[in-house]
Parts: structure tokens; C-alpha cells; sequence
């Protein structure tokens, strides 16, 4: 099992739906730093009132359809000058992605005396955002990322510089387009990147598996079968609550009865398993093998900065794939911090000043 990220299941599941969640790490291709960092969790809220998000909706059209995204804006002007730079946040994909996994590390950066904007955004068919039932996949991701940014009435302005802060599979979509030479930002943050959905990690890929997959998610989509087997599976919060405590978070006393009623509110929306259908049985992943991770993140080699962000409580699989990508050329820094899947989540202030420095160490934050 190489890595995977993060879908829900409940404890007494059997061991067929038993998933594994990992997460993908990189390393460093000229400079290779590894740091080891410990803090608390606690932010300062004081220091944050001047940058509290602005909630929005943006029309994505794709194929047809018209889909409502969710995205938030934060800004913080330095000296009444407006904004130049901007941070583009792109939630970790799962059934409980959400925008607000970033909203405190964004906070907590523009909190401090620097010029730039941030926005999160959350997935089609995730958080916030609409939930149609499309033909999710890697390509469908990777296409509304590309327009997010690009799209003449998008979000974000593309004449201006940005960088992208992802993670999860979001990381790994997002250095493909770049390497596609789809998206050109200056730099890149991948915090617990993954690049392989659950159920293919552990069974492979054959066509025998590959037929129970589309089985599995030819079921899910159905209207009244695939909300049943989504309930048992994946939408009820003593699912959500083990898991959270089991992997996604390092320490079980930071899952608040609050983050698992909100998250389980996520799945619950309409049409809120046609995402988890696609990325359980593998149509999100953006490659297929180590080999093709690595080359996505050599691809990057001397165009762009990239950090990556590993975690000590990870899965063993996952550490281990964390472990073998650290000399993967492409990556400038890399660096470990506290916390397991979600580390931006369980562990804001500790992430957001590893995305300061790194932004501190490449940029004129104050331009």
C-alpha cells in the first residue's frame, strides 16, 4: 500500500471495507531541510479580527451544467495598499473537505504584516460548494482548479502572483496542472499530499478489481441503494468520530464533539457521496504509482519553490511513503510538523508559520 487520504468508515466495518488512509510525501531536489517543529494548537484571536473571511459563490460551467462554488476571501491591507499577492487554499478531498480546514492557517498568516490576500475554496461536490451527480474524476478536479484560477470572471487574478497551499490529493492536482503548464503560480505547498484512493491501495488495480469498483460505484450513485450503503459506511458520526481519532487527527482530545457534528452535516447534504464514490474507488487519483508521483514533483525542478509538510502520526504505510520521497527531486524544502492527515486542521498555528517562512524565505511579503 503506497498512500491514500482520508474517506470514513465505521469501526465494525469488515475487513473488505476496511480502507487504509494514507498520505504522499515529498522531498528535496538542491537543498533538502528537514525540520522537526512542536506547539500547541492554540491561535492568537486577538491578532486575527482584521482578516475574518468573506463568504462568496462563484458559477463554475462545466459541460453544461452550472454549479455554485463556495469560496472564502480573506484580506489584510498593509498601509491602505491593496493587495498584489494572493494565496490560493485547496481543502484535502474527502467526504468531509471543507473549507474550513485552512480558515484558521489563513487567518493566522494574514495576521501577521504582510500584503497579500487568501481565499479557500472549496471542491465541486464538496464542503459548501453543489453537489451535482457528474462524472467525477481526476481530470474533472483538475479542469476546475485550472478554471478557478484562469476563468476571466474567476476568483482569482491570474495577472497577479499566487501560490497554491494544498492538501491531499488537492496538493497532487495541483502540481500535475502545473507541470501540464495549465497553472503558474510561484510556488507550492503540499501538506500531507496523497495521490491514491483507498480501495485501490489495497486490492490494486486488475481489471477484475477494476470491474468491482465501477460495481461499487455504479451502486453509490443509485438513489435509493447508494443512500443506504453511504450511511452505513461513511455518513454517521460514530464513523466519523473513530476515524478522526484513529488517523486523521494525532490526538484524539483535539476531536470536539463540534468538529464531528460539523463534519457529519457535510454528508448529509444532497448528492454529498458522488465525490467519496469517485475518490473510494480510485477516478481521483491523479496517478497511478509512485514512479508517476515522483515524476509529477520532478517536473517542478528549478521552475517553482515546493514545500511539502510530513507528520509523524501518520499511518505506517503512509510514514513510510513519506519517508521514501524525501530526496524526490523537484521539492526545495521539506519539513515535519505535528499532527497525522489534517495537521492544518488539528495543528493551525504550527502549519501556518511553516507557510509564513516559506513564504518569508521566497517572496517580498510586503511588496
Amino acid at each position: 500500500m503506497a498512500s491514500s487520504s482520508i474517506l470514513l468508515f465505521p469501526p465494525q466495518t469488515s475487513p473488505s471495507f476496511a480502507l487504509s488512509f494514507k498520505s504522499n510525501r515529498l522531498s528535496s531536489p538542491k537543498r533538502l531541510i528537514k525540520l522537526t517543529v512542536k506547539a500547541s494548537t492554540s491561535l492568537d484571536y486577538s491578532a486575527l479580527s482584521a482578516v475574518s473571511p468573506t463568504k462568496r459563490t462563484w458559477e463554475w460551467k462545466f459541460e453544461g451544467n452550472s454549479v455554485n462554488i463556495h469560496f472564502e476571501k480573506l484580506e489584510k491591507h498593509v498601509d491602505d495598499r491593496p493587495c498584489k499577492n494572493n494565496i490560493l487554499m485547496v481543502p484535502t478531498i474527502s467526504d468531509v473537505s471543507t473549507v474550513e480546514e485552512w480558515r484558521l492557517v489563513a487567518e493566522e498568516i494574514l495576521g501577521k504584516d504582510l500584503n497579500w490576500s487568501a481565499t479557500i475554496v472549496d471542491w465541486p461536490g464538496l464542503g459548501y460548494s453543489d453537489r451535482p451527480k457528474l462524472d467525477y474524476n481526476a481530470d474533472v478536479m483538475e479542469k476546475f482548479l485550472v478554471d478557478f484560477v484562469t476563468a476571466p470572471d474567476g476568483p482569482i487574478d491570474a495577472d497577479n502572483d499566487y501560490v497554491v497551499f494544498g492538501g491531499g490529493h488537492a496538493a497532487t492536482i495541483a502540481v500535475r496542472a502545473v507541470k501540464n503548464g495549465f497553472l503558474k503560480p510561484k510556488g507550492i505547498a503540499a501538506v500531507a499530499p496523497t495521490w491514491a484512493g483507498p480501495l485501490p491501495i489495497v486490492f490494486g488495480r486488475d481489471s477484475s478489481m477494476e470491474t468491482r469498483y465501477g460495481l461499487l460505484r455504479g451502486t453509490l450513485r443509485t438513489p435509493a441503494l447508494g443512500w443506504m450503503m453511504y450511511n452505513v459506511l461513511v455518513s454517521n458520526e460514530k464513523a466519523i468520530q473513530s476515524q478522526y481519532k484513529s488517523h486523521v487527527y494525532a490526538d484524539p482530545e483535539n476531536v470536539t464533539p463540534s468538529i464531528v457534528e460539523s463534519r457529519y452535516a457535510l454528508t448529509k447534504q444532497k448528492g454529498a457521496r458522488y465525490v467519496p464514490a469517485a475518490f473510494l474507488t480510485g477516478l481521483l487519483d491523479p496517478v497511478n504509482s509512485r514512479e508517476e508521483f515522483l515524476d509529477l514533483f520532478a517536473g517542478l525542478d528549478g521552475k517553482l519553490p515546493v514545500l511539502v509538510m510530513s507528520t509523524p502520526a501518520s499511518p505506517k504505510r503512509s510514514k513510510a511513503e513519506m519517508e521514501a520521497l524525501k530526496g524526490a527531486k523537484g521539492v526545495s524544502k521539506f519539513v515535519e510538523v505535528p499532527g497525522a492527515l489534517l495537521p492544518q486542521e488539528e495543528y493551525p498555528k504550527v502549519v501556518a508559520e511553516e507557510l509564513y517562512n516559506f513564504l518569508l524565505e521566497n517572496f517580498e511579503l510586503k511588496a
